[in-house]
């Protein structure tokens, strides 16, 4: 896809109003309708976001650019924001009964000697596992023994 000549002519028009003959002596031996093809064509993965050329025409550096700098000057402009969707409203009902089963796990989770969560029993699971002579990967018995704050035994390791 190529950007459409009238919009080239635009963009020509305002280079060299802003960059005078210095804009025009880039092509000078070559054909003006030749130049403002092949802007067109390298231009035309912005046909469909002219705001970028309008931003790149924003930001134009001092020193006139070629057909390379310009695009990638177009390549910096920022990328048109989308207006975003309202959050959907979560069901109460839904809601309730997600916080009913997060209550109800609460009270079933696994309680020390004196009825306090015990967040290391799965540590001490693995201890009796080990100690019963069950095989565990050396992955399950580093994490046991540093939740449990136990040396390594160098002789088992």
């Amino acid at each position: 896809m190529s950007l459409p000549i009238a919009a080239i002519d635009r963009l020509f028009d305002r280079m060299n109003l802003t960059y005078g003959t210095q804009f025009m002596r880039m092509w000078s031996g070559l054909d003006i309708n030749d130049v403002k093809s092949s802007w067109a064509h390298e231009l035309g993965i912005f046909a469909h976001n002219l705001n970028a050329i309008g931003w790149a025409l924003e930001h134009l550096p001092e020193r006139c650019p070629n057909l390379i700098e310009f695009k990638a000057l177009c390549k910096q402009a920022p990328r048109p924001q989308s207006e975003q969707l309202a959050a959907p409203k979560a069901d109460e009902h839904v809601v309730d009964a997600e916080l009913a089963k997060i209550a109800s796990n609460a009270l079933s989770a696994p309680k020390d000697d004196r009825g306090d969560v015990d967040h290391k029993l799965w540590a001490k699971t693995l201890q009796k596992r080990h100690e019963r002579g069950e095989s565990l990967s050396a992955a399950q018995i580093d994490m046991y023994q540093t939740a449990l704050n136990i040396k390594p035994n160098p002789i088992n390791v």
